[in-house]
């Protein structure tokens, strides 16, 4: 128990002004130029670099009197020294004068204990992965955070060091809260102890269970459960097979189950069940319901009349697709003048928005660019969209420079060596290309409007089957998806209506 202060006590003996923030208050330490807070100090012993003083690599935790500049302990005169105990590094030190790396390797040793006073064998890559973070500060502060709430990452860990979650895929969707169990996943995932499997499948199957649970009638739980099965998911599964899945796919899929969940306690309020319906119950949901519901259905109908669930006669109205109007050229070069020289705007957002308006990439294929996707020949960068790679203009050249060489999310474990060009903030994962489209649309571009303008600019200097080429569609469609105006009023289904196509929901 802490011994009790008055307010006299704690001025006079614990509190002082910082000699480098100049606030006044807790110190943490007294070094050569005076006293020192912890946000001080842990930034001081945590910076790096060649020692001015006598040219050695080491922590920079004093200042040079005169210049300010960072030197280190020995040229500023400390009379303590920064050495683990342990290992030798030289860094901030917590109890018992270990460094933030070993001193992770002790706790996750201790909570992937398997009984034996060891690392539970099978989760031994997951060990080393954690501790060669390249920030172990950030592990030590994932293992603290909500100690004192069911499921956290401390609890989460010691339970699979004693087997008392199976490492399966499965068990890990049954957990709640499902944030940190899809992280958790995930680490799993990048560091060999789990299979890999596409992060939207994962996400999917984990919401499901809570989906039919929800639902009243036993029947329409087990309709929808089979459709689930039989329909949904071999389709999000072939779609990974054959690419990746994107978020607009994962959550249209899950937009199909509920809007056939809907349809079946629809019929259900008319006294009519599934197997019973007919032409004038589906054309009389067709008239209630937005275009964007009768996309969403339009594939377990389909799939009831096939597995004879309904009645195998029924028609199902033809799909509209409708498509935004396009910025115009002045648009887009003032959003393209804005991107290049706004520094308040983030770098991410910056380069991302540049590459949409230049090149008239889709956010889908954006978010999968490597740091290896750019060239570097001589003064010149490349951007390989394609082959071949894509001269990129100044200024747009040195923002991406510039960008790569301070990229955003790098803190996660894995994300030290991430190869992506936009590192999301899970682990091992590209940004989230919802999330960038959001965050665009904030700063004044809109991606779809901004593609249609970059599409029809890139029309006027090449021939359509070039230009279809790069973006990777067909050459017939490409000049009428820059220049088609989007109908008023009109709904559009979430994403894109090709995707959902390719993917075969529809």
């Amino acid at each position: 128990m802490s011994p009790a202060y008055t307010p006299e006590e704690c001025e006079r003996w614990h509190k002082r002004t910082c000699a480098r923030c100049e606030r006044h208050g807790w110190f943490a330490a007294r070094w050569p130029d005076g006293y020192v807070c912890r946000t001080c100090s842990d930034r001081a012993v945590r910076t790096r670099g060649t020692c001015p003083g006598c040219g050695q690599d080491r922590a920079l935790p004093g200042l040079r009197p005169g210049d300010g500049a960072a030197i280190c302990a020995t040229c500023a005169g400390f009379s303590q020294t920064f050495d683990c105990s342990r290992c030798g590094f030289e860094g901030k030190l917590l109890r018992g004068r270990l460094c933030e790396r070993c001193t992770l390797a002790d706790r996750l040793t201790t909570l992937l204990d398997d009984g034996t006073g060891r690392v539970r064998p099978e989760l031994t890559p997951l060990f080393d992965l954690l501790v060669a973070m390249d920030k172990p500060s950030s592990g030590l502060a994932w293992l603290a955070m909500r100690r004192d709430q069911p499921g956290n990452a401390s609890e989460r860990l010691r339970q699979l060091g004693l087997g008392q979650i199976p490492l399966t895929h499965d068990a890990f969707h049954e957990l709640q809260p499902w944030r940190s169990a899809a992280h958790l996943e995930e680490l799993l995932m990048a560091s060999g102890v789990l299979p890999a499997v596409d992060k939207y499948i994962c996400s999917f199957q984990r919401w499901l269970p809570g989906h039919l649970a929800d639902i009243a009638d036993p029947e329409h739980a087990k309709t929808i459960r089979l459709f689930a099965t039989w329909r949904v998911l071999p389709r999000l599964r072939a779609r990974a097979d054959r690419g990746h899945i994107t978020p607009s796919i994962r959550r249209f899929a899950a937009e199909q189950i509920k809007h056939a969940t809907a349809f079946l306690a629809w019929l259900a309020g008319r006294n009519t069940a599934l197997a019973s319906c007919g032409q004038t119950d589906v054309d009389a949901w067709w008239a209630e319901n937005s275009e964007h519901g009768r996309n969403c259905l339009r594939a377990f109908l389909n799939w009831a009349m096939q597995s004879r669930h309904c009645r195998r006669s029924l028609s199902i109205p033809s799909m509209k697709t409708t498509r935004r109007a396009a910025l115009s050229e002045d648009e887009r070069l003032d959003a393209l003048g804005r991107l290049l020289t706004d520094p308040d705007t983030p770098a991410n957002l910056r380069v991302a928005g540049v590459i949409v308006l230049l090149y008239a990439q889709p956010l889908t294929r954006i978010v999968r660019l490597t740091v290896d996707d750019v060239i570097h020949d001589g003064e010149a960068v490349l951007l390989r969209l394609g082959e071949p790679a894509s001269p990129v203009p100044e200024p747009a050249a040195s923002l991406l420079r510039d960008y790569i060489a301070d990229r955003d999310h790098m803190n996660t474990a894995t994300n030290q060596a991430s190869p992506w060009l936009f590192p999301g903030r899970r682990a091992g994962q590209p940004f989230r290309p919802d999330h960038l489209s959001a965050l665009l649309n904030e700063i004044g571009v809109p991606v779809a409007a901004a593609r249609g303008a970059a599409i029809r600019q890139q029309l006027l200097e090449m021939p359509a089957p070039v230009v279809a080429d790069a973006l990777g569609s067909h050459d017939k469609t490409t000049p009428v998806s820059s220049t088609r105006p989007a109908e008023p009023g009109a709904d559009t289904p979430p994403g894109n209506i090709g995707d959902h196509q390719q993917a075969g929901f529809l």
